[in-house]
């Protein structure tokens, strides 16, 4: 810039300028403590045994869904595979079977799909078979 072009600039312009970029130290310094103070969450969480997997932080995180093999009918189908079982003994045999989820409402979902007519037969009130 040249030296001229400063004398241009009023000086309540340069203040606000001068002002601004105080601040902007303070921020820095307040992001530089809470960085070190979430490091040292990170490190007791590990301490303790725990995990890092879905920690909401600067990092890519959020909730993560487990990765099945199979989709939920597939894997009803074959735990159900000649045999005929309720919504209980299905869930308890599904998740036996590997099949991983995190839903709160998991006996919600086998159920809905124990009534899809096109995959799952009613033997009886509650007891479903394969079609």
């Amino acid at each position: 810039m040249n030296p001229q072009a400063l004398f241009r600039i009023p000086p309540t312009d340069l203040q606000r300028e001068l002002r601004s970029q105080r601040g902007t130290k303070s921020l820095h310094r307040r992001r530089a403590n809470l960085l070190a103070k979430i490091a040292a969450l990170d490190a007791q969480i590990l301490a303790a045994g725990g995990s890092l997997e879905g920690a909401v932080s600067g990092r890519k995180g959020g909730r993560t869904r487990p990765k099945n093999d199979t989709n939920l009918i597939d894997a009803l189908r074959a735990v159900l595979k000649g045999t005929t079982m309720g919504v209980d003994e299905a869930v308890d045999a599904v998740l036996k079977s590997g099949y991983r989820t995190s839903a709160a409402n998991f006996k919600v979902m086998v159920n809905a799909n124990l009534g899809k007519k096109k995959f799952f037969e009613r033997v009886e009130r509650g007891r479903y078979t394969p079609a």
